[in-house]
């Protein structure tokens, strides 16, 4: 095997475990080789500098125009790009079979599809392509016929349990949640510090809250819908606090089938990165006698109004998983900011979902521009 790669998010924590995944599968030779030929990072321009050293790329983007400016002038032979299409420009410069999206938001949208359109695979760690505009990329993929690998942990799982199960012997898809901080305590008004306790991981603010609200779950079911084909009614989710079982898959005769893991995003990229193969790794195995108990609870819609409100918008389409994508992002932002309470954000969430300027069927700009459009208007309404 020998794959040429375009790493998005370089400097992001998707990123960096990408490039320790390739350090080591070209170090052990287990799989072939993988040539990081683009590189795209947002502001670290020191951290991307390192990465140029080491790999080599033959285009590297950077967001920031300091670090644009910095690295042309150490790296002048590299094919560098910045600005609003400089990602476009790169991966329209350079020849390469994956691209392995790990950029943060609604930036990831654009050089997904650009990526399908030069007929790469694409390993997907990016919610907001599909949440955005699920349709229009899942078209665009089946028209190229090109590969959609997710590396999201639960994802992942399914994708990998589903390869030994037919359509037809399918009942249903179980997307694992680990409750967060809340699922157990009953919390009228939490703080900004009590909603970022989560009792399991160490993440980012923002999705320790969409963590806390278990609107996390609502994207990954959305998510799900598309990656897999498979109706809203056969996506379910379980509470499953000690999160070794990343997802289940039920078939027609009522079996489940696990996928059990350490929590180590290595193992999600690494096989996205292999796929169609599975090789060895040099992660910590899998042990079932120190796993302990594993408990199972059935998720709480009054308890967690913002995980049905994604169903609802999942079954509704179109413009509705867009505007509450941004609306969420937007509320979750002003929260972090100490500018609305917790429970404000479902009720801002809700309000740009319903009264936005729905379309069943929108374009790319369309789309682009009411995400804008919702996030700025949340910036200016803090009330």
């Amino acid at each position: 095997m020998s794959k040429k790669i375009f790493l998005l998010g370089s400097s992001g924590s998707i990123g960096v475990n990408a490039l320790n995944c390739i350090r080591y599968l070209n170090k052990s030779k287990e799989a072939g080789s993988f040539k990081l030929v683009g590189l795209a990072a947002g502001n670290n321009y020191k951290q991307l500098e390192k990465q140029i050293v080491e790999f080599s790329p033959k285009v590297a983007y950077i967001h920031s125009t300091k670090g644009y400016e910095y690295l042309r002038k150490k790296h002048p032979k590299l094919k560098l790009y910045s600005g609003e299409s400089g990602i476009i420009q790169a991966m329209e410069n350079i020849s390469f079979d994956m691209c392995l999206n790990a950029l943060v938001g609604s930036a990831g949208l654009i050089p997904t599809l650009k990526a399908v359109e030069l007929g790469a695979d694409i390993a997907l760690a990016n919610k907001e392509t599909l949440i955005m505009a699920g349709d229009i990329v899942v078209k665009a993929i089946k028209k190229k016929k090109v590969k959609l690998i997710p590396i999201d942990s639960e994802h992942a799982a399914i994708y990998h349990i589903l390869k030994g199960i037919k359509p037809a012997e399918l009942e249903k898809l179980i997307i694992t949640a680990s409750g967060g901080p809340f699922f157990f305590k009953d919390i009228k008004n939490p703080s900004i510090e009590e909603t970022l306790n989560h009792p399991t991981w160490k993440m980012g603010k923002k999705i320790t809250v969409d963590s806390a609200t278990m609107m996390n779950k609502g994207l990954e079911i959305i998510e799900a819908h598309y990656l897999f084909d498979v109706p809203f009614d056969k996506i379910d989710t379980v509470v499953h606090p000690q999160s070794i079982i990343h997802s289940m898959v039920e078939t027609i005769d009522g079996e489940i089938y696990a996928q059990i893991g350490n929590n180590d995003m290595r193992h999600p990229i690494q096989n996205a990165l292999t796929d169609p193969i599975l090789v060895k790794n040099p992660l910590k195995k899998c042990r079932l006698w120190e796993l302990g108990s594993l408990t199972f609870f059935k998720h709480d819609f009054s308890k967690f109004p913002m995980l049905k409100l994604a169903y609802e918008c999942g079954r509704r389409g179109g413009t509705s998983l867009a505007a509450m994508n941004a609306a969420n992002e937007g509320a979750v932002g002003l929260f972090l900011h100490g500018k609305i309470a917790y429970k404000d954000i479902y009720k801002k969430v809700k309000k740009e979902v319903d009264s936005h300027p729905y379309q069943k069927k929108p374009s790319v700009d369309y789309i682009l521009k009411l995400d804008a459009d919702i996030k700025q208007r949340l910036i200016k309404d803090k009330n």
